[in-house]
């Protein structure tokens, strides 16, 4: 869904007559990205050995009201990719304005919902569209418009969801790496229903702490934000990937206890309308030794386990796998952390590698970094039509 440019001069309209420039927080950054492949590419069109890319994303937040609290926060996104024209785009990340009273709260606009717990794999985070121009690690969503409304007690947090508008997943261009032999043909999907991209969705979502365990229970019903693909050859004679939007019904829960220095974690959803109804789940754990070594440092273990009943036939690659990896948390003044873990197909298809660190220097700068290795595929794993481009990622940002 492109962004409505009456709604869009809409929300501006108000930003601007809610009060001076002076009277908003503003902060946010601009990054400079290299990305290096191990790799030559599969198309003569792609780049052999490096791209880079310039990203911005400033914050702009104000808040009023004394007796009834007032908010508003606009967060744009853009980046411009040197040889991949899908990767330059732009996206309203938030532009939502919060009317919140001792019991309720009213979001109004474009926003980003997180749902789970899981670390490996976010299974049952359902309400924005993934942005998998940026990254594979589907971490980056697009903004969602949406009307939410929040009823909080004692009880718990009951929210509800009105998605007024669809909007369809990003992907490389045929300049770009990570993408697989068949074009992804964007101009011709497909969508089951009828109003297609402007399909209203409606969710709902209880979440509540009871001791030591954080409970979440979610309904959606609306399309689906993971597309299928379908085959079609053009008049041309080339053969395309054409994305599928089908209407679901998925109903989930996510629960997190802390016990000690132990987490146990856990997702699971039931999904019916793209194809047969299934199952899938992902639960796992995360035990921190806490000053280890006689340090500062803070060193976690991680393990989970991925399940989905349609076994091979699963769209998602996390379908019979195990995941470990570790933590480290550095508790410096920089605060310098590492992630790292590896994805065993437990089929025998191959292995994924996944590492990230950040450090801090100054009050202003960062720097991260990303490494992404697939060992090992076979032909038969959902991650071979990208299996050549194992990359190493630095980004570079500057905080203001």
């Amino acid at each position: 869904m492109g962004l409505c440019p009456r709604v869009l001069a809409g929300y501006l309209t108000l930003w601007f007559a809610s009060g001076a420039l002076a009277e908003w927080d503003i902060s946010g950054f601009v990054s400079a990205e290299g990305r290096f492949f191990t790799q030559s590419p599969r198309f003569s069109t792609q780049p052999e050995t490096a791209t880079g890319s310039l990203s911005f994303k400033p914050e702009f937040y104000r808040e009023w009201g004394d007796d009834l609290f007032q908010s508003f926060l606009f967060v744009p996104f853009g980046r411009i990719d040197k040889d991949d024209a899908e990767r330059t785009h732009f996206d309203i990340r938030e532009l939502t304005w919060l009317l919140a009273a001792d019991a309720a709260e009213l979001r109004l606009g474009f926003r980003k919902v997180f749902w789970g717990v899981a670390e490996s794999n976010h299974l049952v985070d359902v309400i924005n569209q993934t942005d998998l121009v940026e990254n594979i690690d589907v971490e980056d969503r697009l903004g969602q418009p949406m009307v939410n409304l929040a009823l909080i007690s004692d009880f718990g947090t009951l929210d509800l969801f009105v998605l007024t508008g669809f909007r369809e997943r990003t992907f490389p261009g045929r300049e770009g790496r990570l993408q697989g032999p068949l074009r992804i043909d964007l101009g011709r999907a497909s969508f089951e229903s009828a109003a297609g991209n402007k399909h209203v969705d409606y969710a709902a979502r209880y979440s509540h702490f009871i001791g030591d365990f954080d409970i979440g229970l979610s309904h959606f019903w609306g399309t689906s934000r993971e597309p299928r693909f379908l085959f079609q050859q053009l008049p041309s004679g080339e053969r395309v990937l054409v994305p599928r939007y089908d209407l679901i019904h998925q109903t989930s829960v996510d629960l997190q206890a802390t016990k000690g220095d132990w987490l146990w974690k856990f997702e699971g959803l039931r999904r019916e309308g793209q194809g047969d109804t299934y199952l899938a789940a992902v639960g796992g754990f995360e035990y921190t030794f806490v000053g280890a070594f006689d340090t500062a440092m803070d060193v976690g273990v991680l393990s989970e386990y991925h399940i989905d009943d349609r076994w091979r036939d699963a769209l998602s690659p996390f379908n019979n796998d195990l995941f470990v990896g570790s933590r480290l948390a550095v508790n410096d003044a920089a605060d310098t952390q590492f992630l790292g873990g590896l994805f065993s197909d437990l089929y025998g298809n191959g292995y994924f590698l996944n590492l990230e660190a950040s450090r801090r220097f100054g009050d202003y700068w960062k720097l991260e970094l990303e490494a992404r290795f697939f060992l090992d595929i076979k032909p038969a794993d959902p991650l071979a039509p990208i299996a050549r481009d194992d990359y190493v990622l630095i980004e570079l940002f500057r905080y203001f």
